[in-house]
């Protein structure tokens, strides 16, 4: 291997890739595709998540990026600096700066030729629609190729590609061997998908005891999937495997830092309830609100019950009725919350009501 295609391939290796929803690709929004070749600008973090650094918790970042289907016309934006310093190879340089068609035209004849670097580079854009409309079969194509040369992304792509059958017939015994081949190369996301492939063959304790290791290894490298798995693991325990609270609280923090909204959701529950640790009230309802701003719907409506209650806020119940409000428009229905509202009156309902509006 040349020394443009073995700089190519650690780049693109480093590529995170989160879990997919096992038997189908995973499928996120993406951004806009760019019209021309105009180097695009990086996003801006988020803020720092209410009470993180009580917990001893790093920073929020946002989730890792999933290719877009065909259809699919809003994304996230692109950080042309993700794969950190831009190694000395002309295609991916201009796929650094956001000139994805000359990444593009600059890969293709490579890619073409056999370099699995380049074929990685050319799938990711036309799964995404950087500078040219979105191709999911022709992105197919390219993954497959470099797949079939042993590349552990391209591998795992290709598994989600396989077990959806759209672009290319389904094929589910050939997409586990692949998720099985990108996770013994430590692929973090096959890792976990992994595992839950595991626990479909075998429903249960037995199905759970097979999964927890490849969940632990994602976790070690930070998948906030895996982190998420793992809390659930030691939370409900197994024969094999004790029962550890304190253990699944460690993991649920590491997976709501990175903007997992349900480990969010749980974690902002088990501080007031107490659950693996001491009550961290305020610090819950932070963890609550931060999940209910991100569109967790029944985050919204524990957010409601916080407030309406006091717990780790001041009382309020023109809020607590307007998070309810956001909620039951999401299709959530809560008879507590319900008997609640109903003790409101006209002028408290619709100061809840406008409040709401400004929520969404």
């Amino acid at each position: 291997m040349g020394a443009r295609s073995a700089n190519l391939i650690r780049a693109v290796a480093a590529l995170a890739f989160c879990g997919m929803v096992t038997g189908a690709l995973a499928q996120s929004a993406q951004p806009e595709p760019p019209a021309a070749d105009v180097a695009q600008p990086s996003p801006v973090d988020p803020k720092p998540a209410p009470l993180q650094q009580e917990l001893g918790a790093p920073v929020t970042s946002t989730k890792q990026d999933r290719p877009k289907s065909e259809g699919d016309t809003k994304t996230d934006p692109v950080n042309p600096t993700r794969f950190g310093r831009a190694p000395a190879d002309e295609a991916f340089g201009a796929y650094q700066r956001g000139l994805y068609k000359t990444a593009y035209n600059l890969a293709l004849p490579r890619a073409e030729a056999g370099d699995s670097a380049a074929q990685v580079l050319l799938a990711e854009i036309l799964a995404r629609g950087l500078g040219m409309p979105v191709n999911m079969a022709e992105s197919a194509k390219w993954y497959g190729k470099a797949a079939d040369q042993g590349v552990p992304e391209a591998q795992f792509r290709y598994a989600g590609i396989l077990l959806q059958g759209k672009y290319v017939p389904k094929d589910a015994k050939k997409a586990k061997a692949l998720t099985k081949a990108a996770a013994d190369k430590g692929n973090a996301a096959a890792q976990f998908n992994y595992g839950q492939i595991l626990m479909q063959e075998h429903p249960g304790a037995a199905g759970v005891e097979n999964a927890y290791p490849w969940f632990q290894k994602a976790a070690d490298k930070g998948l906030a999937d895996g982190e998420y798995a793992v809390s659930q693991v030691f939370a409900n325990g197994t024969p094999t495997i004790p029962r550890d609270m304190a253990k699944a609280r460690e993991y649920l923090i590491k997976a709501a830092v990175k903007g997992y909204d349900t480990a969010q959701l749980d974690l902002g529950s088990w501080l007031v309830a107490g659950l693996g640790g001491p009550h961290e009230y305020k610090a819950g309802f932070g963890w609550m609100l931060r999940a209910a701003t991100g569109g967790n719907v029944a985050a919204q409506a524990r957010l409601a019950k916080l407030y309406r209650d006091g717990i780790g806020v001041e009382g309020d119940f023109i809020k607590a009725a307007a998070w309810y409000i956001v909620a039951k428009r999401a299709g959530l229905n809560d008879p507590d919350l319900e008997s609640f509202m109903d003790g409101l009156d006209d002028d408290q309902k619709n100061q809840a009501i406008a409040e709401a509006n400004k929520l969404q």
